[in-house]
């Protein structure tokens, strides 16, 4: 029990840590008066713009000291309410923003990491069952390549060659269009995101299976004539996939990061779209909201890393 209530305090004070940074980075470097009423904001000397500055004062608790106003927006939060988007006609609410994009997001983050996995895993199988031999060494060449390639770059090069030239897959999202044409048109991006992630998770899990492979319950297993794929999948695989998790949990973030490319490229509107776009436009309750929304994920995935630890290894527990 002590474990776990470690860790969520942990988590509760990462997550309070990040959401003051950001709100105090938000309303320090910008202005958030300016967002909301324009340039309005800056006259001070017509009767009905003071009017309108103090009721928007009022309203978004501008007039209060910025540890109060953090935590009131904390408070709104944590219920759900995300604020308003101070630069859309309307100001219509930032969840309805969310609930529009974050599924994109999800769907393409899923996608890429499920194809991550199901590449990395038995490349890295094989890889460590032939180690240092000449094709485990054009296996190492080829994931550096792969680790090495920006996002961008990779983006581009697969959008032009095989959506453009070969036409196999869509040039941009179609968020009307029925849901598995949806999927398909997310493969694409999906790829882009996957393929230096497999390359990641590839060279850490081997490297752990080749130390796995030389200990004495594997020689052990050897000597009583199990066969090289039951060694492998049986007795190496598990033990090895501590830092497996680890990185597939912390390389998400990365991910996430790289999502906000992959969906501009490739015309997604996704969180990460919203995000550069608030950006931009210094709308704050926007990119407040996708960024508490992406560390709590974040932390999330963390906590989760800590449960598959406890249930590959219960020795975690009592440490």
């Amino acid at each position: 029990m002590r474990f776990w209530l470690q860790r969520f305090g942990m988590a509760i004070l990462l997550l309070l840590t990040v959401s003051a940074l950001t709100f105090g980075a938000m309303n320090i470097l910008g202005d958030p008066l300016f967002n909301i009423l324009g340039p309005v904001a800056g006259d001070t000397e017509n009767p009905e713009s003071i009017a309108l500055i103090e009721a928007a004062e009022a309203e978004y608790n501008l007039d209060r000291p910025l540890p109060v106003r953090w935590a009131l927006w904390l408070g709104d939060f944590v219920t759900g309410d995300f604020g308003v988007q101070f630069s859309e006609d309307g100001q219509p609410p930032v969840s309805d923003l969310i609930a529009e994009r974050l599924p994109r997001t999800l769907s393409l983050l899923v996608m890429a990491q499920l194809m991550a996995v199901f590449i990395s895993i038995p490349w890295a199988l094989w890889s460590a069952s032939k180690a240092n031999k000449p094709v485990d060494r054009a296996s190492t060449v080829i994931t550096f390549g792969m680790i090495a390639l920006p996002n961008f770059a990779l983006a581009v090069v697969l959008k032009y060659i095989f959506a453009i030239q070969l036409g196999w897959f869509p040039l941009a999202f179609t968020a009307n269009d029925p849901f598995w044409s949806r999927m398909w048109q997310m493969v694409l991006p999906a790829i882009t995101l996957a393929i230096p992630a497999a390359a990641v998770y590839q060279r850490l899990l081997r490297t752990d299976l080749i130390t796995t492979l030389q200990e004495d319950f594997i020689l052990t297993a050897r000597s009583k004539g199990v066969s090289r794929n039951s060694v492998l999948f049986k007795h190496a695989l598990r033990p090895s996939l501590f830092s497996f998790v680890t990185i597939f949990a912390i390389n998400t973030g990365a991910l996430i990061g790289g999502a906000l490319i992959v969906e501009n490229v490739f015309l997604i509107p996704g969180l990460g779209r919203a995000i550069v776009e608030a950006i931009l436009r210094e709308d704050f309750p926007v990119v407040l909201a996708i960024v508490m929304i992406v560390s709590a994920a974040f932390v999330v995935l963390n906590l989760l890393v800590d449960i598959i630890y406890s249930l590959i290894d219960p020795r975690v527990r009592a440490s």
